[in-house]
């Protein structure tokens, strides 16, 4: 039987297609490591700090997947480790147990701490189960809560933007009014950068997986937030950072998006 050059066409594009999405599948669970450095005001001392976001763990990423990322995360000696949200998929029907007992593998000096995203709350209600997970794995949640972890930085985290109740202030009501240090936030949406006050010297987002699916030129599909806030680094309003994050959701699939573990040097300004 032969094949006309329309029939030929067909198939090509659709082995394309197949293709594709098949790399698509693949770089899920090939996260990249990206490299960054800020000076912040107030710092005396430098630190390294790993962000890791939206781990949607469920139906298509497991724990055993997710020991990968704590391995590379340990093998990086962090000072620091915070997770911006999006623990598990709204679709999670896994073991919390395992779970807690992955996520346990992370440690740092100046402790490994979270806040909540949508997807958390979604699964959750009440998300007292997936909080007793994480504290059993050593992990602090910070939801619209704060703790001073050096002289020189304070740390707070708020409350998911779409399914949660964010509130800054109670974020910040533990740091003293004369505070000179720097002041880190962790917030799953970046839109709530639209709500900062002058006082937040960097904010660490996720949530938007920079889009999961991007076109050529680095044109993000969709993004579940301002545009502007689609990944990387945020100037105005506020200084911020967007991860890709390291799951997916809806599909199993990026496309010119991989999966990002961060690693950031923050450093004093002067």
């Amino acid at each position: 039987m032969s094949l006309d050059r329309r029939q030929l066409l067909k198939l090509a594009v659709a082995g394309g297609l197949a293709a594709l999405g098949g790399w698509g599948v693949w770089s899920i669970y090939r996260p990249q490591r990206s490299d960054h450095r800020v000076r912040l005001g107030g710092l005396e001392h430098p630190l390294t700090l790993v962000q890791l976001s939206d781990l949607h763990l469920g139906p298509y990423l497991s724990a055993e997947v997710a020991s990968g990322w704590v391995a590379q995360t340990m093998a990086v000696r962090p000072d620091l480790i915070v997770i911006t949200g999006d623990v598990v998929d709204r679709r999670f029907g896994g073991d919390l147990g395992a779970l807690s007992a992955t996520l346990a593998g992370l440690s740092a000096p100046l402790g490994v701490w979270a806040v909540w995203g949508n997807h958390d709350h979604g699964r959750y209600r009440p998300i007292a189960p997936l909080a007793r997970a994480l504290t059993d794995a050593g992990i602090g949640i910070l939801d619209n809560d704060g703790v001073r972890l050096r002289d020189d930085l304070y740390l707070a985290g708020v409350d998911d933007l779409l399914l949660g109740r964010p509130d800054l202030s109670a974020a910040l009501r533990k740091r003293p009014a004369d505070d000179r240090g720097a002041t880190l936030l962790l917030s799953h949406h970046p839109d709530f950068l639209l709500s900062l006050t002058p006082d937040v010297s960097l904010t660490l987002c996720g949530h938007t997986h920079g889009g999961q699916i991007q076109l050529p030129g680095g044109v993000p599909l969709y993004v579940p937030a301002e545009r502007r806030f689609a990944q990387g680094w945020i100037g105005e309003p506020a200084l911020g950072y967007v991860s890709r994050g390291l799951g997916v959701s809806s599909l199993p699939l990026r496309l010119n998006c991989p999966p990002e573990l961060v690693v950031m040097g923050l450093e004093p300004s002067t």
